[in-house]
């Protein structure tokens, strides 16, 4: 394994803050993945900041704002060293499988106060629309986004899961610092045309789910008999029964060049989206999630690795051959609207 140090520091945008080059999804400490050791989770924020990892990413719909409330503590002890991104625009009630997308602006407004005040904090440095409702304009949206900035509760504004001309509209009505979509050597989509604007406008894009929800870290040989009960894995379209199987078959390139790097299969996913930056000129600063210390470091010490052009072109069909969607209601992404 690559050996792990302290990561540089990029900028989010222009004049967006400056950020550990790798950021720290902190979803699955609240929920999805089953059962969570609070414990470890809070070692694992600490180690994040030993490290250099700056950025710490939530929703407000994490644990329906468990998550947030869990991170407050630890903000309350770090806020000067910690850039807080967290969403909204994705709305839960309590039926556990309704989610609806509310982007008007009371909703906006309802959302960040709720937000801050979880949170235990005065300002939230990155707030992104967590799904775009195409019922409601981008400029009723952002514009209400945009007020919250001037009110001083808001520092940048970042959109999620939106497409190249999306990102354009909305950055005409207030700029954009970061673009938050899912981006691994399984999942490319964004490359249609969100990647080429957040270059062109000077946006960072931030990948989510950069290992594939983990299955780029080659653990799954038959993930849905390997996934814990609680953990929403099971019901998604790659890791479901003949789905799975292919896709761990996929992965053998990955492995070989693991083995050859004396890396981790997660690491070589990681640098592959760590250098979309020199390819498609832009900056990109992943947000790997884990709850454990280990696990973190593991994924700061890819940042460190650089793909050779041989390994790249042995990556590059991986996408294409994917077996299953993303998630299994596609409606919701933006390659549902390209």
């Amino acid at each position: 394994m690559a050996d792990m140090g302290r990561i540089g520091r990029v900028g989010l945008g222009t004049g967006g803050p400056q950020v550990g080059v790798q950021g720290l999804g902190c979803m699955g400490m609240s929920e999805f993945y089953g059962e969570t050791d609070e414990a470890a989770a809070r070692d694992t924020l600490d180690a994040a900041l030993e490290a250099g990892v700056t950025l710490l990413d939530t929703a407000d719909i994490y644990g329906r704002g468990a998550n947030e409330e869990f991170l407050a503590p630890f903000l309350a002890a770090h806020r000067d060293e910690v850039v807080l991104a967290t969403k909204f625009g994705i709305e839960r009630t309590d039926d556990p499988h309704y989610r609806g997308i509310r982007n008007d602006r009371p909703y906006v407004r309802a959302a960040v106060e709720a937000s801050l005040k979880r949170l235990g904090v005065e300002v939230i440095d990155l707030y992104y629309m967590h799904r775009r409702d195409p019922a409601v304009p981008l400029a009723e949206t952002v514009g209400a986004m945009a007020e919250l900035v001037a009110e001083g509760k808001v520092l940048h504004l970042g959109l999620s899961e939106v497409t190249g001309a999306e990102l354009r509209e909305a950055h005409a009505v207030h700029p954009i610092a970061a673009l938050q979509s899912e981006w691994s050597l399984f999942s490319r989509d964004v490359e249609r045309s969100a990647v080429g604007a957040a270059a062109e406008l000077g946006v960072a894009f931030v990948p989510y789910s950069p290992l594939g929800r983990g299955f780029l870290t080659g653990a799954f040989a038959d993930a849905g008999a390997d996934l814990p009960a609680g953990d929403f894995r099971r019901f998604q379209p790659r890791f479901t029964g003949d789905n799975a199987k292919t896709n761990a078959l996929l992965l053998t390139p990955v492995r070989e060049i693991a083995e050859a790097r004396g890396a981790t299969p997660a690491q070589i996913a990681l640098a592959w989206v760590q250098q979309r930056s020199s390819v498609h000129g832009l900056t990109v600063v992943p947000i790997p999630g884990t709850r454990k210390r280990s696990r973190l470091a593991e994924n700061v010490a890819a940042a460190g690795l650089v793909l050779t052009d041989a390994e790249l072109t042995a990556l590059e069909p991986l996408a294409d051959r994917v077996a299953g969607t993303r998630y299994p209601d596609m409606t919701f992404t933006s390659a549902s609207r390209e």
